[in-house]
């Protein structure tokens, strides 16, 4: 089976690859293209791709991720996360290509106190997560078939996350400023990926937007707390408001997910972000030492 992944030099993008690479998915094959090899805002290099392979899914990885750069960069954020989507939802659904699509909690206002089901209002406060929405619009408006998993506080060994910041900020700084009034769920990449690839592996066909994120709930501060006692970091951390960090794009102060979708459909049991995050750091140990 034949399963190409776009933004394949992100951090879940790079997971795939380390899956593939350990031979966790053998029986599938997957054809990895980063931005430099695929371009998915080039409607012709996307036809051509999807038409010139018999591929069974599409792993859209790609997309503007820096929540604060899109408030700036309205076009380029507009052109990855919207137009690009639906380049990639036009010609899978010509080429019969299953479109497996990542989306966010920050689609959401964070107004809530309950978490957020699927069917919740999307009302996104920022750029980013408007842009976030309307790519979901154009993968449920040109292809028939498609899996959208919004997911939160994606992390990693690999790419750019909040995880790396932390442990390559901690040498410099004596005191680290981490806000505790913004509450979401920390989810481990791999997590994710093992998720993406159970779907797959069972050739569902309960297509349709999921939730999917790790156990638990935690603020940024809690997240920074974990990590730093994870890797045995002695740092003095300084919880905060958001409103004494400056940033360009305002933030969802609850973006908690509901997960029981998921897990009914696919029969999932879901790790608790602790659980995951001490997997991440001895995985980040063996690249880093």
């Amino acid at each position: 089976m034949k399963i190409l992944v776009t933004g394949a030099s992100g951090q879940l993008g790079s997971t795939f690859k380390s899956l593939a690479k350990k031979g966790y998915a053998k029986e599938l094959d997957f054809v990895f293209k980063s931005a430099t090899d695929l371009d998915i805002t080039d409607i012709d290099a996307v036809q051509e791709e999807l038409t010139s392979s018999d591929y069974a899914y599409c792993i859209n990885c790609a997309g503007f991720t820096n929540v604060d750069s899109a408030e700036d960069q309205n076009d380029l954020a507009y052109l990855l996360n919207v137009t690009g989507v639906r380049n990639l939802a036009i010609n899978c659904n010509r080429s019969k290509t299953i479109l497996i699509h990542i989306s966010t909690d920050f689609v959401f206002d964070g107004f809530s106190n309950v978490p957020y089901s699927e069917e919740a209002v999307a009302r996104p406060i920022n750029f980013y997560g408007d842009t976030k929405y309307k790519g979901e619009r154009a993968v449920i408006n040109n292809v028939s078939r498609y899996f959208i998993l919004r997911t939160s506080w994606l992390y990693s060994e690999f790419g750019q996350n909040f995880m790396k910041t932390m442990l390559k900020l901690a040498p410099k700084k004596d005191t680290i400023s981490v806000v505790y009034d913004q509450i979401g769920t920390p989810t481990y990449a791999l997590d994710l990926a093992n998720t993406i690839l159970l779907i797959i592996k069972e050739n569902s066909k309960d297509y349709g937007t999921y939730n999917y994120s790790n156990e638990g709930v935690a603020s940024w501060y809690d997240f920074a707390k974990a990590i730093f006692e994870g890797y045995t970091i002695d740092i003095e951390l300084k919880p905060i408001l958001s409103t004494a960090y400056e940033m360009s794009a305002e933030r969802p102060k609850f973006s908690v997910l509901d997960k029981s979708k998921i897990k009914d459909t696919f029969g999932l049991i879901i790790p608790h972000w602790k659980d995951s995050l001490s997997v991440a750091l001895r995985a980040y140990s063996q690249i880093n030492g």
